[in-house]
């Protein structure tokens, strides 16, 4: 794979994102009202109950609390998992987060203060094309007819801590495959995360906050890549699983992998270990449909009607000195031994291994 820490790898701008109006929410995203049997409104360590007064956000100017040096603006890493830690609050992120998408050529699909989430919509990266003098001759004006068949969408969440924000950013990825016995058909499938990808905006989202070119640069180029602590489904019950990682740094790893499986996290209180998710059953297989791009630009209402069932879980994270063990529980807080929750286990594992 490409590096992605020189030159411009990445260009959004001019892509469906922008020029198409009222995109329609696939069902597997649309935002439900959260369910106050489970969500902890009042507990302590609840990333609600922490970051909010009521339920608004109290936004701060972003112009006025850029960081000075490396050591409260910085890149860590963990394998393939990379996030940013700021000595800015979450208030006075959030505003330059909302303001970093759209100057990068994406419209936002979700954004949630309340829960620390934003996630942009489906975008084509124009760096892929072919950079001949045809294509940019007509290109300007014919700009339909190049495409690169992929899309990307990122996510962008953000976790208060003791001396500031740590903010994680991941990517989703969509390729339009040939398909049919004539090769006269296409349909779009899910492609890996591209961690490099995820490592160029997180570049990018550091000269945002204030970071220098040469800061930036050198903050991407120095993250080691330690060893990837190993996970695995555990004998009993199924829907577990076992890390080789403290809680701090399972609970990360977690945070990320539910992030690029396509779950929405509803909430989080990091002080019980718990992450509230929203999973769409069959969510995966759903996007193997060969409309599923067209229905997610156009909408449908044939989609609408056929929207799979929403099911909330709880992922739970418990440290247990060195290891740590990780429960999908269902929305009462108890061990959920069916096969959806076993699933996503499945699904997890895949990511944290």
């Amino acid at each position: 794979m490409h590096s992605l820490v020189s030159g411009d790898k990445v260009d959004y701008h001019g892509t469906a994102a922008e020029q198409t109006a009222g995109l329609e929410v696939p069902p597997d995203l649309t935002q439900l009202s959260r369910d106050s049997r489970y969500l902890q409104q009042a507990a302590a360590g609840s990333f609600s109950a922490a970051t909010f007064q009521g339920s608004t956000l109290k936004l701060q100017s972003a112009q006025t609390v850029v960081p000075a040096g490396t050591d409260q603006l910085r890149i860590e890493r963990s394998g393939n998992d990379r996030w940013l830690v700021t000595n800015l609050t979450p208030e006075q992120v959030w505003p330059m987060l909302k303001a970093f998408w759209p100057e990068r050529g994406f419209k936002l699909l979700i954004d949630q203060p309340d829960v620390g989430v934003m996630e942009t919509e489906w975008a084509e990266n124009h760096s892929k094309l072919p950079q001949d003098f045809i294509r940019s001759t007509i290109g300007m004006v014919f700009e339909s007819i190049y495409d690169t068949g992929e899309r990307d969408k990122f996510r962008t969440r953000v976790e208060r801590t003791a001396t500031g924000s740590e903010i994680f950013l991941t990517h989703r990825g969509m390729v339009e495959i040939v398909t049919g016995s004539q090769k006269d058909s296409t349909q779009w499938q899910p492609r890996p995360a591209d961690p490099e990808l995820e490592a160029e905006m997180l570049r990018r989202l550091l000269l945002k906050l204030g970071a220098k070119e040469e800061q930036a640069q050198a903050q991407v180029a120095a993250t080691a890549t330690p060893k990837a602590a190993r996970a695995r489904i555990a004998s009993s019950p199924a829907a577990t699983i076992e890390v080789d990682d403290d809680f701090d740094r399972a609970w990360r790893r977690v945070g990320i992998a539910l992030d690029r499986s396509n779950f929405t996290v509803e909430d989080r209180d990091r002080a019980q270990g718990v992450y509230f998710v929203r999973y769409t059953e069959n969510a995966d297989n759903k996007e193997d449909d060969p409309g599923f791009f067209s229905k997610l630009l156009l909408g449908s209402s044939k989609d609408k009607a056929n929207a799979k069932s929403l099911s909330r879980y709880r992922v739970q994270v418990k440290g247990t000195g060195s290891s740590s063990v990780v429960t999908i529980l269902n929305a009462q807080g108890a061990v959920d031994s069916g096969a959806t929750a076993a699933h996503i286990a499945t699904l997890l594992v895949q990511d944290l291994k």
